[in-house]
């Protein structure tokens, strides 16, 4: 259902054609997906447009008409309107005020905007990250294959340990455990415009035969394609600011981030490393 929102917010997504694509009464869907997310339909469907178009207001050069259009809005002003409740600027001003693309966006209360870094402490912070980066990774760009996912899907990143032992309790019950059993997570969202609470993440494995699901468990691909790949050996409090430095290698080197999910495949558990560190490729999927 996430997924069939994500590819139509563009068109009309309304309560009852979820529902009906659902296969459950507007009434019962409705429940059940304010139980999942904590939000009506229209908030969560408001909120995934407009985070979305500030994403592509800070890293792309569409023009305000062209993407308002592209996340279902009639014309620039409606969306300019909604945008300014969810921000506290318009579109524009977002735009021209916000050039610091790699800090965390916050929806914005007060009537003079957010206080963003000065210019000369970003650009800072900026070049401590690229010799970090250059510290404690190597990075490259490859053309990955094909890979077939079983997941659980979870929303809050407080949640990504519950969704690991569901999907390893149901793949150790399918014998699909083993010491090649590549873990990935999934980002379906970004922590850099998305509050934590609402980030959609999937916990998943690769699969190399047929499977049949149940439950919570679903099948999804990550298609061949290039990516940049990013090398880590980190503990977990450092994964921000590896994803931080991948995406600021990526602006510094000239690539464009495809229109496809950032993900991270495991190669260690990180409890059995003598200093709790996490062995773990990135990848950020590249045009």
């Amino acid at each position: 259902m996430f997924s069939y929102i994500e590819h139509h917010l563009d068109s009309d997504v309304s309560l009852g054609v979820l529902a009906e694509v659902a296969f459950f009464s507007p009434f019962h869907f409705h429940r059940v997906f304010k139980f999942i997310t904590g939000e009506t339909v229209n908030e969560y469907i408001t909120r995934q447009r407009i985070e979305r178009s500030a994403s592509d207001l800070l890293h792309t050069s569409e023009s305000i008409t062209r993407i308002a259009h592209t996340y279902g809005f009639g014309d620039s002003a409606s969306f300019s309107k909604t945008f300014k409740k969810f921000y506290g600027l318009s579109p524009s001003a977002f735009r021209n005020q916000h050039p610091n693309r790699f800090s965390k966006i916050r929806p914005l209360y007060s009537k003079n905007g957010q206080e963003y870094p000065e210019p000369v402490a970003y650009l800072g912070v900026i070049d401590q990250l690229t010799e970090w980066i250059h510290m404690n990774a190597t990075i490259k760009t490859a053309r990955i294959s094909h890979m077939d996912l079983a997941y659980v899907l979870c929303i809050g990143d407080e949640h990504i340990g519950t969704a690991y032992q569901k999907l390893i309790q149901w793949a150790t019950s399918k014998n699909l455990m083993n010491d090649q059993t590549k873990l990935v997570t999934l980002y379906h969202d970004s922590f850099k415009i998305t509050e934590a609470s609402n980030v959609k993440m999937s916990a998943a494995i690769v699969v190399n035969t047929p499977v049949e699901t149940d439950g919570e468990i679903g099948l999804t691909s990550i298609h061949e394609g290039e990516c940049i790949v990013g090398s880590f050996e980190i503990g977990l409090q450092e994964f921000e600011q590896a994803w931080t430095g991948m995406f600021v290698w990526m602006e510094k080197n000239g690539f464009k981030k495809a229109d496809r999910y950032p993900f991270e495949i495991y190669h260690n558990n990180f409890n059995e490393h003598p200093e709790k560190k996490a062995i773990v490729d990135f990848y950020i999927p590249i045009e």
